[in-house]
């Protein structure tokens, strides 16, 4: 139980757990969740049955909701499978059975979009900042218009890619080292990288239909 463990122990923990998954170590994280849990109904002394009852539905509602998105899930696999760009996408690196979809959702149908220029403006990102000479326009920002959510799902992809094994060629790995070898931050980094990223992903998708 939680509170059995001190803030330490569990944040120790946490984070050995995190690694092992492959996830984003947060030490941060891991305290929040702890202070959540400490205060929760579970860790509340004499619990009387009607807490009780309410604990036991709520579980029961969460877990048909965890597997009703699991189903959910599946469909949209078997779909994004079913589509002719589906293994071009796949390869990239980054890119796992969950983000694919997640691409495929948010994208949609590519050839609506009459360029990359496109495709990266209905992410809301900007090109990288202007450089000419000496002047470096670091200062200027992305758009952020267009699909919020595509944003999110392509900084997730390219915090796999920094985090995961890729192959030694990918094109997007290595340009992302490049900008952090030139002093952007990861942060900017990422996001010149997802600029790439998409630019690649309209090409291969594109080559499937013509």
């Amino acid at each position: 139980m939680i509170t059995s463990m001190s803030l330490e122990e569990f944040t120790e923990e946490s984070l050995v757990w995190a690694k092992e998954k492959k996830y984003h170590r947060s030490s941060s994280k891991a305290e929040a969740v702890y202070e959540l849990a400490s205060s929760g109904i579970p860790t509340l002394p004499s619990s009387t049955p009607s807490i009780k009852m309410f604990v036991q539905e709520t579980v029961s509602v969460l877990r048909t909701v965890d597997s009703s998105l699991s189903f959910i899930l599946l469909r949209m696999q078997a779909l994004a499978k079913s589509l002719p760009e589906y293994s071009r996408v796949r390869e990239m690196g980054g890119v796992g059975d969950v983000l694919v979809v997640k691409l495929f959702a948010e994208i949609g149908d590519v050839r609506r979009l009459h360029s990359t220029k496109a495709l990266i403006a209905w992410a809301g990102i900007d090109p990288p900042p202007y450089e000419s000479g000496q002047f470096v326009g670091s200062r200027r920002k992305i758009t952020k218009q267009g699909s919020s959510t595509l944003r999110k799902v392509g900084y997730e992809v390219m915090r796999v890619l920094k985090s995961h094994p890729v192959p030694e060629d990918d094109v997007v790995y290595h340009y992302i080292l490049k900008k952090e070898g030139e002093g952007k931050s990861k942060k900017h980094a990422k996001i010149v990288g997802l600029n790439k990223f998409l630019r690649i992903y309209y090409a291969r998708v594109n080559a499937v239909y013509y």
